[in-house]
């Protein structure tokens, strides 16, 4: 198993965002996975009190569960923590690696979003994460992943116009797919408005929704469904899994 700063090193130097938090904060303030959690919540265990998230970085997304449940969470990189015990006090937020943190406490809601899971490339340390989320789950209680489940095949460059503190950057991505190891690379050139350059290179590990169920029933949730962003059917290559913990 890579070391923890080892690892935390190595996707911070791979991730323009992980090395600006505050950039991270503004690329991702349109995301809606806090408003899908909360939806599937409400629908599978609407008496939920107390949440968990793994690889919350920023806090971002906590910063609005917060608002309905005592919450508490966990990322490996201590720069994304750092920001937000800066920029969010109020949190609860915790430097630890899923594969092996234990924080002694067992929550009604276990949850992952961010395709943090998909940076765990290796069978034995996704087997790990997931007996982290067991570990801290209390019978019944609901795990919530967004995770990439299918990949991105498409070659061909794309260039879009995204907005930063001091101005918009033109960002060119372009995929690539390793059908033997199931990951799935991005390869992101970043123009800024000062002129400088970044490059990204964002590896994720896709697990299949029958991988998936494997996984969740080997830790003890049994999946409950696999839907899309908007709630329905898969369609899109990211996917929400629900499942629940049974006590073993």
């Amino acid at each position: 198993m890579t070391s923890p700063n080892t690892e935390a090193e190595h996707v911070e130097a791979t991730n323009l965002l992980y090395r600006d938090p505050a950039l991270y904060d503004l690329v991702q303030s349109d995301s809606a996975s806090a408003g899908m959690c909360q939806t599937l919540i409400e629908l599978h265990r609407p008496a939920a009190r107390t949440l968990v998230d793994f690889g919350c970085g920023t806090g971002r997304d906590l910063e609005i569960l917060a608002k309905s449940f005592d919450c508490i969470g966990v990322d490996l990189q201590p720069g994304l923590v750092d920001h937000a015990h800066q920029a969010r006090p109020e949190l609860d937020i915790r430097t630890g690696d899923m594969r092996t943190v234990r924080l002694g406490q067992r929550m009604d809601v276990v949850t992952c979003m961010g395709n943090s899971l998909a940076y765990v490339h290796d069978n034995e340390e996704i087997s790990q994460v997931f007996a982290t989320f067991a570990a801290h789950a209390r019978p019944g209680a609901l795990l919530v992943l967004c995770s990439p489940i299918a990949p991105i095949t498409q070659t061909d460059p794309t260039t879009a116009a995204v907005d930063t503190p001091s101005g918009p950057a033109a960002v060119t991505i372009r995929y690539e797919w390793d059908l033997r190891t199931q990951i799935n690379t991005m390869h992101r050139h970043w123009v800024l408005p000062s002129g400088e350059e970044a490059q990204d290179e964002i590896r994720r590990r896709v697990l299949f929704p029958r991988e998936l169920e494997r996984y969740a029933a080997g830790a003890g949730f049994e999946v409950l469904d696999i839907l899309d962003g908007t709630g329905a059917r898969l369609t899109a290559p990211t996917a929400y899994t629900v499942a629940r913990y049974a006590q073993r």
